[in-house]
């Protein structure tokens, strides 16, 4: 992790994700109108985030989008905070939530991760039930063909609806689908409000897409979970649930365990990451 922390060392990098963390999905030339810094600097910046995963790029047609990525953080989180004494240890945890925490007018959310594996066993991971059941406690029932219906199911409750389809399928390197409807069944083996279960059946799907690409001994793993409204209380959920999921995902993986099990009023937020 050297060269994150060499990256976050540097004062106009941090101002960089500063921006990205008010409004993410910024271009070249958005961020260079926000910083006091030439088109050339900020370029050989975003260059050390990105080598860092401190930053994901993603392309809009031809335009270049930046997104901050949390992954970074979370891992020297959960992973090393023991070895630090409690000071340090809260310097982290405060950087870590100032990063997470979705801006107002944020909408898709981008995560990537490295994982020690091969392109067909994460999208095994990512989609038959023996593995997901392990790591996200949920199931699917779908062939993984674009344009094939979903029915999820998590502790005996199915959800079943037409909007809920598979809508890109390439083994091994991209999938994507609709995320679940919340139904009331669902919110009650959840812990969730009536209030918060009818803002959420009150918001269009969103969609969810797993982007795969080999890097050797590695994958890289970048999941885009977009189509939110403004204010959308799951898009609050998904930046609190997809990184803890996705830890999970990747120590399944690259260990063989689970993750522990996160706690019950954490863990309708964490589904949610998906819904």
């Amino acid at each position: 992790m050297d060269h994150v922390f060499k990256a976050l060392a540097d004062a106009s990098r941090r101002r960089l994700l500063d921006r990205l963390n008010l409004r993410n999905g910024q271009s070249l030339r958005d961020l260079c109108a926000e910083v006091d810094m030439t088109r050339q600097a900020v370029s050989k910046h975003l260059a050390v985030l990105e080598e860092a995963n401190l930053v994901t790029v993603r392309w809009q047609g031809r335009q270049k989008l930046h997104y901050l990525n949390v992954e970074p953080i979370n891992a020297i989180a959960e992973r090393w905070m023991s070895q630090y004494d409690r000071l340090r240890a809260q310097a982290l945890t405060d950087l870590k939530e100032a990063l997470e925490h979705p801006p107002m007018d944020a909408t898709a959310f981008v995560y990537t991760t490295y994982v020690k594996t091969t392109p067909e066993q994460l999208w095994h991971a990512l989609t038959e039930p023996s593995f997901t059941r392990r790591y996200w406690g949920v199931t699917f029932e779908t062939d993984w063909r674009a344009g094939s219906p979903m029915v999820w199911e998590q502790d005996g409750v199915r959800i079943a609806d037409p909007s809920q389809v598979v809508l890109e399928s390439q083994p091994y390197r991209r999938l994507s689908y609709a995320w679940h409807v919340v139904t009331p069944e669902f919110a009650e083996s959840v812990g969730l409000s009536e209030q918060t279960r009818a803002e959420l059946a009150a918001e269009q799907l969103s969609t969810v897409t797993f982007e795969i690409e080999p890097l050797g001994e590695m994958v890289k793993l970048t999941v885009v979970h977009d189509g939110f409204e403004a204010g959308s209380t799951m898009r609050e959920m998904v930046g609190e649930g997809w990184p803890h999921l996705l830890s999970a995902l990747k120590t399944l993986l690259e260990t063989g365990e689970a993750l522990p099990d996160i706690p019950a009023e954490q863990h309708a937020a964490s589904h949610d990451t998906a819904t």
